[in-house]
């Protein structure tokens, strides 16, 4: 299967401390990994670093075997990758409806911008004058993943969709993760609860003070993470 995202003996650093010591890995089209370990570990290193929050020290970057090291955000997302980061990233003083069109900026076309948020989440529909800010933690999410999706990716990073939300709404996020899989789009997914990100994907990658230990599928991997890595968090 062709690969969505390569990393080759990838290294970073913030300032002298290198966090990132040689990681090696491939995301497939069209399928969910998730990229497992406890905090500190690298894994939202690992994100900063392939999306250009982060420039690395060493190695390379391939999206669609095309080299990405050094691109800018618009090349990247010329390339397909869009990142949803760890806190939403929503403008809490601007509309759902405003905050989408900000997307417009970016030669989407408003209306298409729309069919898509709010054929996926139709809640943003009902709520869209009103204030994001103001909107749920799970809506604020919604509304990232919206803005996310309008690009229409074929490269999705996801960095702790989970946090601070109610069960029923990791839920119902993660499902939309699985539909977006069965579309067509790859999505390298960081999360803490290893379980819930486990249920979803495809393949796993344990990662450990900055080095990927472990990789296969979930089921392989189950054991390792409860008992080696996780913990109770698993």
């Amino acid at each position: 299967m062709a690969a969505a995202l390569e990393l080759r003996d990838l290294h970073a650093a913030y300032g002298r401390i290198e966090v990132l010591h040689g990681v090696d890995l491939v995301v497939p089209e069209a399928s969910v990994f998730a990229l497992l370990g406890p905090n500190g570990a690298g894994k939202t290193t690992s994100l900063k670093t392939i999306d250009g929050r982060l420039r690395p020290t060493r190695g390379c970057v391939h999206v669609a075997d095309t080299h990405v090291n050094g691109a800018s955000s618009d090349g990247l997302a010329r390339a397909g990758l869009v990142s949803i980061p760890e806190g939403r990233g929503v403008f809490p003083n601007l509309t759902v409806g405003e905050n989408l069109r900000m997307m417009t900026y970016a030669g989407n076309y408003e209306d298409e911008v729309e069919e898509i948020a709010y054929g996926r989440f139709p809640i943003l529909g009902e709520r869209r004058k009103q204030l994001a800010g103001t909107l749920s933690g799970g809506q604020q999410q919604m509304l990232a993943m919206a803005r996310a999706l309008s690009s229409n990716p074929s490269l999705l990073l996801v960095d702790e969709l989970s946090m601070g939300l109610a069960p029923l709404i990791v839920a119902e996020l993660y499902e939309v993760l699985s539909q977006l899989a069965a579309e067509g789009v790859a999505i390298l997914l960081v999360e803490q609860f290893a379980r819930t990100a486990l249920a979803i994907a495809d393949y796993a990658a344990i990662m450990v003070q900055g080095r990927v230990q472990h990789v296969g599928q979930p089921a392989d991997l189950a054991d390792v993470v409860s008992e080696a890595y996780l913990g109770g968090a698993a």
